[in-house]
Protein backbone atom coordinates (compact mmCIF):
# COMPACT_ATOMS: atom_id res chain seq x y z
CA UNK A 1 0.00 0.00 0.00
CA UNK A 2 2.03 3.27 -1.30
CA UNK A 3 1.37 7.09 -0.79
CA UNK A 4 1.87 9.89 -2.23
CA UNK A 5 1.91 11.39 1.36
CA UNK A 6 1.37 9.91 4.72
CA UNK A 7 0.43 11.94 7.53
CA UNK A 8 1.09 10.10 11.61
CA UNK A 9 -1.39 11.94 13.49
CA UNK A 10 -4.86 13.16 13.46
CA UNK A 11 -5.10 16.51 15.45
CA UNK A 12 -5.59 19.72 13.78
CA UNK A 13 -1.76 20.36 11.89
CA UNK A 14 -2.35 16.72 10.24
CA UNK A 15 -5.93 16.91 9.14
CA UNK A 16 -5.59 19.71 7.84
CA UNK A 17 -2.33 18.72 6.00
CA UNK A 18 -3.72 15.54 4.73
CA UNK A 19 -6.76 17.04 3.88
CA UNK A 20 -5.55 19.88 1.78
CA UNK A 21 -2.58 17.36 -0.08
CA UNK A 22 -5.70 15.43 -1.18
CA UNK A 23 -7.43 17.88 -2.59
CA UNK A 24 -4.23 18.86 -4.87
CA UNK A 25 -4.47 15.46 -6.04
CA UNK A 26 -1.90 13.49 -4.00
CA UNK A 27 -2.83 10.00 -2.33
CA UNK A 28 -3.16 10.56 0.98
CA UNK A 29 -2.87 8.32 3.68
CA UNK A 30 -3.46 9.23 7.75
CA UNK A 31 -3.19 7.52 10.73
CA UNK A 32 -4.74 8.47 14.22
CA UNK A 33 -5.17 5.17 17.21
CA UNK A 34 -7.06 7.82 19.94
CA UNK A 35 -9.32 11.30 18.74
CA UNK A 36 -9.67 12.60 15.69
CA UNK A 37 -8.94 16.26 15.83
CA UNK A 38 -6.26 15.64 18.35
CA UNK A 39 -6.00 17.59 21.60
CA UNK A 40 -7.84 20.74 20.98
CA UNK A 41 -11.12 19.20 19.98
CA UNK A 42 -11.27 16.05 22.78
CA UNK A 43 -9.27 17.03 25.41
CA UNK A 44 -8.16 20.53 25.49
CA UNK A 45 -9.00 24.11 24.34
CA UNK A 46 -12.57 23.57 22.76
CA UNK A 47 -13.94 21.35 26.45
CA UNK A 48 -11.79 23.60 28.31
CA UNK A 49 -13.78 26.55 26.59
CA UNK A 50 -17.31 25.09 27.56
CA UNK A 51 -16.08 25.27 31.14
CA UNK A 52 -15.11 28.18 31.37
CA UNK A 53 -18.62 29.20 29.54
CA UNK A 54 -20.27 26.84 32.63
CA UNK A 55 -17.98 28.77 35.57
CA UNK A 56 -19.27 32.62 33.72
CA UNK A 57 -23.15 31.46 34.09
CA UNK A 58 -22.74 31.20 37.84
CA UNK A 59 -20.77 34.93 38.33
CA UNK A 60 -23.65 36.13 35.73
CA UNK A 61 -26.83 34.63 38.24
CA UNK A 62 -25.19 36.40 40.56
CA UNK A 63 -25.14 39.63 38.67
CA UNK A 64 -28.24 39.42 37.47
CA UNK A 65 -30.70 41.03 39.78
CA UNK A 66 -28.75 43.81 39.50
CA UNK A 67 -29.97 43.76 36.19
CA UNK A 68 -33.36 43.41 37.11
CA UNK A 69 -34.18 39.67 36.78
CA UNK A 70 -34.99 37.35 39.37
CA UNK A 71 -32.58 35.08 39.33
CA UNK A 72 -31.08 32.93 41.86
CA UNK A 73 -27.89 31.10 41.54
CA UNK A 74 -28.33 27.65 42.59
CA UNK A 75 -25.93 24.63 42.87
CA UNK A 76 -24.28 23.64 39.74
CA UNK A 77 -24.59 20.13 38.23
CA UNK A 78 -21.57 18.31 36.77
CA UNK A 79 -22.74 15.83 35.21
CA UNK A 80 -25.02 17.98 33.22
CA UNK A 81 -22.02 19.85 31.62
CA UNK A 82 -19.83 17.21 31.10
CA UNK A 83 -22.81 15.45 29.37
CA UNK A 84 -23.52 18.30 27.00
CA UNK A 85 -19.74 18.59 26.18
CA UNK A 86 -19.17 15.26 25.16
CA UNK A 87 -22.18 15.64 23.09
CA UNK A 88 -20.26 18.16 21.06
CA UNK A 89 -16.97 16.82 21.59
CA UNK A 90 -18.37 13.58 19.62
CA UNK A 91 -19.64 15.88 16.75
CA UNK A 92 -16.73 18.07 16.29
CA UNK A 93 -14.54 15.31 16.39
CA UNK A 94 -16.63 13.64 13.72
CA UNK A 95 -16.59 16.49 11.27
CA UNK A 96 -12.51 15.62 10.64
CA UNK A 97 -12.70 12.06 9.82
CA UNK A 98 -16.24 13.11 7.77
CA UNK A 99 -13.59 16.28 5.85
CA UNK A 100 -10.94 13.99 5.59
CA UNK A 101 -13.25 11.06 3.87
CA UNK A 102 -14.56 13.92 1.72
CA UNK A 103 -11.25 14.93 0.17
CA UNK A 104 -10.40 11.62 -0.85
CA UNK A 105 -7.56 10.71 1.75
CA UNK A 106 -7.34 7.42 3.26
CA UNK A 107 -8.36 7.27 6.98
CA UNK A 108 -6.18 4.59 9.26
CA UNK A 109 -7.76 4.09 12.98
CA UNK A 110 -4.68 2.73 14.10
CA UNK A 111 -1.27 3.61 15.79
CA UNK A 112 1.87 4.25 12.83
CA UNK A 113 5.12 3.00 13.71
CA UNK A 114 8.45 3.34 11.89
CA UNK A 115 10.31 0.51 10.21
CA UNK A 116 12.24 2.70 7.86
CA UNK A 117 12.59 6.03 6.47
CA UNK A 118 10.18 4.74 3.76
CA UNK A 119 7.94 2.26 5.28
CA UNK A 120 5.49 2.40 8.80
CA UNK A 121 3.33 -0.32 10.42
CA UNK A 122 0.39 1.21 10.85
CA UNK A 123 -2.33 -1.14 12.88
CA UNK A 124 -0.43 -4.24 11.62
CA UNK A 125 -0.42 -3.10 7.96
CA UNK A 126 2.46 -1.84 6.51
CA UNK A 127 2.60 0.82 4.15
CA UNK A 128 5.03 2.82 2.26
CA UNK A 129 4.96 6.94 1.31
CA UNK A 130 7.23 8.98 -0.54
CA UNK A 131 6.76 11.57 1.94
CA UNK A 132 5.98 11.20 5.64
CA UNK A 133 4.73 14.18 8.16
CA UNK A 134 4.96 13.33 11.75
CA UNK A 135 1.91 15.37 13.52
CA UNK A 136 1.20 13.60 17.25
CA UNK A 137 1.09 16.72 19.51
CA UNK A 138 2.36 16.32 22.45
CA UNK A 139 1.04 15.11 25.99
CA UNK A 140 1.01 16.70 29.91
CA UNK A 141 3.42 15.32 32.32
CA UNK A 142 3.84 14.51 35.83
CA UNK A 143 6.76 16.16 38.03
CA UNK A 144 8.40 13.01 39.54
CA UNK A 145 7.45 13.75 43.05
CA UNK A 146 6.50 10.82 46.21
CA UNK A 147 2.82 10.62 45.81
CA UNK A 148 2.46 11.50 42.04
CA UNK A 149 0.59 9.09 40.89
CA UNK A 150 -1.84 10.26 42.67
CA UNK A 151 -2.93 13.40 40.59
CA UNK A 152 -4.11 13.93 37.63
CA UNK A 153 -3.45 15.98 34.22
CA UNK A 154 -5.39 18.14 32.37
CA UNK A 155 -6.38 14.87 29.80
CA UNK A 156 -8.24 13.45 33.12
CA UNK A 157 -10.09 16.30 33.83
CA UNK A 158 -12.51 16.04 31.02
CA UNK A 159 -13.57 12.86 31.80
CA UNK A 160 -14.33 13.37 35.98
CA UNK A 161 -17.54 11.82 37.37
CA UNK A 162 -17.61 13.93 39.91
CA UNK A 163 -16.24 17.82 40.40
CA UNK A 164 -14.31 18.16 43.88
CA UNK A 165 -15.27 20.48 46.26
CA UNK A 166 -11.59 21.22 47.36
CA UNK A 167 -8.58 20.85 44.70
CA UNK A 168 -5.41 22.08 44.69
CA UNK A 169 -3.93 22.41 40.96
CA UNK A 170 -0.03 22.94 40.55
CA UNK A 171 1.18 24.89 37.78
CA UNK A 172 1.21 28.66 36.76
CA UNK A 173 1.25 28.11 33.24
CA UNK A 174 -2.15 28.80 30.72
CA UNK A 175 -3.32 25.19 31.77
CA UNK A 176 -3.50 25.78 35.25
CA UNK A 177 -5.04 29.40 35.33
CA UNK A 178 -7.67 28.37 33.44
CA UNK A 179 -8.76 25.50 35.27
CA UNK A 180 -8.10 27.34 38.73
CA UNK A 181 -10.69 29.38 36.94
CA UNK A 182 -13.18 26.80 36.18
CA UNK A 183 -13.31 25.04 38.98
CA UNK A 184 -13.05 28.20 41.50
CA UNK A 185 -16.33 29.50 39.32
CA UNK A 186 -18.02 26.48 40.06
CA UNK A 187 -17.79 26.12 43.91
CA UNK A 188 -14.56 24.46 44.18
CA UNK A 189 -12.19 25.42 46.97
CA UNK A 190 -9.57 26.06 44.66
CA UNK A 191 -5.96 26.17 45.39
CA UNK A 192 -3.10 27.15 42.82
CA UNK A 193 0.14 26.62 43.38
CA UNK A 194 3.46 27.92 41.39
CA UNK A 195 7.78 28.22 41.88
CA UNK A 196 7.39 32.11 40.27
CA UNK A 197 6.18 34.94 42.22
CA UNK A 198 3.62 35.30 39.36
CA UNK A 199 1.55 33.01 37.02
CA UNK A 200 2.19 32.94 33.48
CA UNK A 201 6.17 33.26 33.53
CA UNK A 202 6.98 34.70 29.30
CA UNK A 203 3.57 36.82 29.39
CA UNK A 204 4.13 40.81 30.06
CA UNK A 205 4.43 41.49 33.76
CA UNK A 206 1.62 44.03 34.07
CA UNK A 207 -0.96 40.71 32.41
CA UNK A 208 0.48 38.76 35.00
CA UNK A 209 0.35 41.07 38.18
CA UNK A 210 -3.21 41.78 37.11
CA UNK A 211 -4.15 38.11 36.34
CA UNK A 212 -3.11 37.55 40.04
CA UNK A 213 -5.19 40.14 41.38
CA UNK A 214 -8.15 38.47 39.46
CA UNK A 215 -7.89 35.01 40.27
CA UNK A 216 -7.48 36.42 44.12
CA UNK A 217 -10.98 38.30 43.26
CA UNK A 218 -12.16 35.15 41.78
CA UNK A 219 -11.47 33.30 45.14
CA UNK A 220 -8.90 31.11 44.26
CA UNK A 221 -6.15 30.93 46.75
CA UNK A 222 -2.75 31.48 45.26
CA UNK A 223 0.54 30.11 46.30
CA UNK A 224 3.34 31.85 44.73
CA UNK A 225 7.00 31.16 44.67
CA UNK A 226 5.77 27.13 45.66
CA UNK A 227 6.50 24.45 45.12
CA UNK A 228 5.27 20.53 45.97
CA UNK A 229 7.12 17.90 47.31
CA UNK A 230 5.09 15.46 48.08
CA UNK A 231 1.55 13.79 47.88
CA UNK A 232 -0.33 11.17 50.38
CA UNK A 233 -4.01 9.63 50.96
CA UNK A 234 -5.30 9.65 53.86
CA UNK A 235 -8.78 8.11 54.01
CA UNK A 236 -9.48 9.71 50.65
CA UNK A 237 -8.37 12.95 51.13
CA UNK A 238 -5.33 14.20 49.34
CA UNK A 239 -2.73 16.02 51.70
CA UNK A 240 -0.33 17.83 49.50
CA UNK A 241 3.15 19.03 51.25
CA UNK A 242 4.48 22.67 50.07
CA UNK A 243 7.82 23.96 50.03
CA UNK A 244 7.00 26.42 52.40
CA UNK A 245 5.71 23.58 54.64
CA UNK A 246 2.29 24.17 54.20
CA UNK A 247 0.33 21.12 54.36
CA UNK A 248 -3.32 21.49 52.08
CA UNK A 249 -6.01 18.90 52.50
CA UNK A 250 -7.99 18.39 49.45
CA UNK A 251 -10.12 16.14 47.50
CA UNK A 252 -8.41 16.34 44.19
CA UNK A 253 -4.46 17.21 43.06
CA UNK A 254 -4.53 18.17 39.29
CA UNK A 255 -0.55 18.89 38.00
CA UNK A 256 -0.36 21.34 34.93
CA UNK A 257 3.21 21.46 34.60
CA UNK A 258 4.37 21.30 31.27
CA UNK A 259 3.37 19.05 28.42
CA UNK A 260 6.03 17.02 26.42
CA UNK A 261 5.87 16.10 22.26
CA UNK A 262 4.24 12.72 21.59
CA UNK A 263 7.64 10.87 19.78
CA UNK A 264 8.21 7.66 22.32
CA UNK A 265 6.07 5.01 20.63
CA UNK A 266 6.97 6.52 17.15
CA UNK A 267 10.49 4.38 16.67
CA UNK A 268 12.74 6.89 15.31
CA UNK A 269 15.60 4.84 16.00
CA UNK A 270 14.45 3.07 12.82
CA UNK A 271 15.04 6.16 10.45
CA UNK A 272 18.04 7.23 12.96
CA UNK A 273 16.09 10.40 13.45
CA UNK A 274 17.21 12.27 16.94
CA UNK A 275 14.90 14.26 18.93
CA UNK A 276 16.08 17.47 21.15
CA UNK A 277 16.86 16.60 24.84
CA UNK A 278 13.10 17.61 25.61
CA UNK A 279 11.63 15.20 23.04
CA UNK A 280 10.97 18.01 20.15
CA UNK A 281 11.73 16.98 16.71
CA UNK A 282 13.93 19.30 14.71
CA UNK A 283 12.95 20.86 11.83
CA UNK A 284 13.77 24.00 9.36
CA UNK A 285 11.98 26.60 7.80
CA UNK A 286 10.32 24.35 5.23
CA UNK A 287 9.37 21.67 8.04
CA UNK A 288 11.64 19.48 7.19
CA UNK A 289 13.38 17.37 9.93
CA UNK A 290 16.80 15.65 9.65
CA UNK A 291 15.54 13.74 6.91
CA UNK A 292 14.66 15.75 3.77
CA UNK A 293 11.50 13.75 2.90
CA UNK A 294 10.01 13.33 6.86
CA UNK A 295 8.21 16.42 7.93
CA UNK A 296 6.79 17.21 10.94
CA UNK A 297 4.62 19.88 12.46
CA UNK A 298 2.40 20.84 15.44
CA UNK A 299 3.43 20.73 18.75
CA UNK A 300 5.90 17.69 18.28
CA UNK A 301 7.91 19.96 17.06
CA UNK A 302 7.67 22.41 20.54
CA UNK A 303 7.95 25.91 18.64
CA UNK A 304 4.53 27.72 19.30
CA UNK A 305 2.46 25.19 20.44
CA UNK A 306 -1.13 26.44 19.23
CA UNK A 307 -3.83 24.74 17.19
CA UNK A 308 -3.56 27.57 14.70
CA UNK A 309 0.18 27.17 14.40
CA UNK A 310 -0.08 23.97 13.80
CA UNK A 311 -2.86 23.89 11.11
CA UNK A 312 -1.46 26.43 9.33
CA UNK A 313 1.76 24.37 9.08
CA UNK A 314 -0.35 21.97 7.82
CA UNK A 315 -2.05 23.95 5.16
CA UNK A 316 1.48 25.33 3.95
CA UNK A 317 3.57 22.46 3.93
CA UNK A 318 0.48 20.73 1.71
CA UNK A 319 0.51 23.59 -0.56
CA UNK A 320 4.10 23.68 -0.97
CA UNK A 321 4.29 19.80 -1.84
CA UNK A 322 1.26 19.21 -3.82
CA UNK A 323 -0.06 22.76 -4.67
CA UNK A 324 2.65 24.16 -7.01
CA UNK A 325 2.87 27.41 -4.28
CA UNK A 326 5.80 26.97 -1.84
CA UNK A 327 5.38 28.95 1.21
CA UNK A 328 6.15 29.28 4.90
CA UNK A 329 4.25 29.99 8.13
CA UNK A 330 5.50 33.22 9.69
CA UNK A 331 5.45 32.72 13.72
CA UNK A 332 6.29 36.52 14.42
CA UNK A 333 3.28 38.64 15.79
CA UNK A 334 1.71 35.31 16.76
CA UNK A 335 -2.00 36.19 18.59
CA UNK A 336 -2.99 33.89 21.30
CA UNK A 337 -5.12 34.10 24.19
CA UNK A 338 -5.67 32.31 27.97
CA UNK A 339 -9.30 31.55 29.03
CA UNK A 340 -8.78 32.85 32.59
CA UNK A 341 -11.74 34.52 34.11
CA UNK A 342 -11.76 37.36 32.77
CA UNK A 343 -9.54 36.36 29.73
CA UNK A 344 -6.29 37.55 28.35
CA UNK A 345 -5.10 37.86 24.75
CA UNK A 346 -1.77 39.16 23.68
CA UNK A 347 -0.01 39.70 19.97
CA UNK A 348 3.44 40.96 19.58
CA UNK A 349 6.39 41.87 22.24
CA UNK A 350 6.32 42.10 25.93
CA UNK A 351 7.52 45.20 27.35
CA UNK A 352 10.77 43.47 28.98
CA UNK A 353 11.35 41.98 25.33
CA UNK A 354 11.04 45.35 23.91
CA UNK A 355 13.10 46.70 26.37
CA UNK A 356 15.87 44.25 25.32
CA UNK A 357 15.48 45.53 21.94
CA UNK A 358 17.92 48.31 23.43
CA UNK A 359 16.00 50.95 21.59
CA UNK A 360 13.29 53.46 23.17
CA UNK A 361 9.84 51.95 23.53
CA UNK A 362 6.61 53.97 24.60
CA UNK A 363 4.41 51.76 26.72
CA UNK A 364 0.53 53.01 26.92
CA UNK A 365 -1.46 51.34 29.70
CA UNK A 366 -5.20 51.42 31.08
CA UNK A 367 -6.75 49.76 33.87
CA UNK A 368 -10.58 50.44 34.56
CA UNK A 369 -14.04 48.94 35.25
CA UNK A 370 -15.71 46.83 32.83
CA UNK A 371 -18.88 49.01 31.79
CA UNK A 372 -20.83 46.08 32.78
CA UNK A 373 -19.61 45.95 36.32
CA UNK A 374 -19.97 49.54 37.04
CA UNK A 375 -23.87 48.76 38.29
CA UNK A 376 -22.84 45.29 39.86
CA UNK A 377 -19.94 45.91 41.86
CA UNK A 378 -18.54 42.84 40.88
CA UNK A 379 -14.34 43.11 41.64
CA UNK A 380 -13.81 42.76 38.02
CA UNK A 381 -10.89 45.18 36.12
CA UNK A 382 -10.00 45.56 32.74
CA UNK A 383 -6.16 45.87 31.14
CA UNK A 384 -5.28 47.46 28.34
CA UNK A 385 -1.81 47.69 26.70
CA UNK A 386 0.32 49.12 23.79
CA UNK A 387 3.35 48.99 23.21
CA UNK A 388 5.13 51.73 20.31
CA UNK A 389 8.47 51.86 18.56
CA UNK A 390 9.37 55.11 19.93
CA UNK A 391 11.51 55.74 16.61
CA UNK A 392 9.14 54.49 14.12
CA UNK A 393 6.09 54.98 15.76
CA UNK A 394 5.22 51.25 15.14
CA UNK A 395 2.77 48.79 17.16
CA UNK A 396 5.24 46.42 19.20
CA UNK A 397 2.99 44.90 20.94
CA UNK A 398 -0.92 44.90 22.18
CA UNK A 399 -1.99 43.08 25.55
CA UNK A 400 -5.15 42.69 27.60
CA UNK A 401 -6.71 41.53 30.36
CA UNK A 402 -10.49 41.41 30.60
CA UNK A 403 -13.82 40.51 29.18
CA UNK A 404 -13.93 40.04 25.22
CA UNK A 405 -10.17 40.25 25.07
CA UNK A 406 -9.34 36.98 22.52
CA UNK A 407 -12.07 38.67 20.70
CA UNK A 408 -10.61 42.33 20.52
CA UNK A 409 -7.24 41.08 20.17
CA UNK A 410 -7.82 39.24 17.07
CA UNK A 411 -8.72 42.27 15.14
CA UNK A 412 -5.61 43.92 16.15
CA UNK A 413 -3.18 41.25 15.38
CA UNK A 414 -4.42 41.78 12.08
CA UNK A 415 -3.33 45.32 12.22
CA UNK A 416 0.06 44.90 13.95
CA UNK A 417 0.78 42.19 11.55
CA UNK A 418 0.20 44.84 8.58
CA UNK A 419 2.91 47.24 10.50
CA UNK A 420 0.21 49.78 11.86
CA UNK A 421 1.44 52.18 13.72
CA UNK A 422 0.58 54.73 16.83
CA UNK A 423 -0.60 57.17 14.66
CA UNK A 424 -2.92 54.75 12.86
CA UNK A 425 -4.60 54.06 16.31
CA UNK A 426 -5.16 57.30 16.81
CA UNK A 427 -6.85 58.09 13.29
CA UNK A 428 -9.37 55.34 13.83
CA UNK A 429 -12.34 56.30 15.51
CA UNK A 430 -13.70 54.07 17.95
CA UNK A 431 -17.17 52.13 18.43
CA UNK A 432 -18.78 53.76 21.91
CA UNK A 433 -19.49 52.72 24.23
CA UNK A 434 -16.82 49.15 23.96
CA UNK A 435 -14.03 48.38 25.90
CA UNK A 436 -12.41 47.90 22.62
CA UNK A 437 -12.54 51.75 22.07
CA UNK A 438 -9.89 52.18 24.44
CA UNK A 439 -7.18 50.86 22.20
CA UNK A 440 -7.61 54.08 19.54
CA UNK A 441 -7.88 56.39 22.47
CA UNK A 442 -4.65 55.94 24.51
CA UNK A 443 -3.16 59.29 24.27
CA UNK A 444 -1.11 59.43 27.76
CA UNK A 445 2.18 57.64 27.41
CA UNK A 446 2.69 55.84 30.63
CA UNK A 447 6.16 55.90 30.91
CA UNK A 448 9.56 54.99 28.13
CA UNK A 449 11.70 51.73 28.12
CA UNK A 450 14.88 50.85 26.44
CA UNK A 451 16.71 54.04 27.19
CA UNK A 452 19.74 52.88 29.25
CA UNK A 453 19.84 49.90 26.85
CA UNK A 454 19.88 52.42 23.65
CA UNK A 455 22.70 54.68 25.57
CA UNK A 456 25.02 51.85 26.22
Amino acid sequence: MHFDLFVIGGGSGGVRCARIAATHGARVGIAESTHWGGTCVNIGCVPKKFMVFAAEYGANAEDAPTYGWEISKGPHHWPTLIAAKDKEVARLSSIYSRLLDQAGAQIFNAHATFLDPHTLDVGGQRVTADKIVIATGGHPEKPEIPGADLAIVSDDAFYLKDMPKRIAIIGGGYIGVEFAGIFAGLGAETHLIYRQPLPLRGFDEDLRLSLAESLTAGGVILHPDTIPKSIKDEAGTKHVALSDLTILETDLVFFATGRAPNVKNLNLDAIALKPAPNGAIPINDQLQTAIPHIYAIGDVTDRLNLTPVATAEGHALADSLFGNNPRTVNLNNVPTAVFSIPPIATVGLTETQAAALKKPAKIFLTKFTPMRHAITNRPRKTLMKLIVDAGTDTILGAHMHGEDAPEILQGLAIAIQSGATKADFDRTIGIHPTAAEEFVTLRTQTRLVGMEEAAE
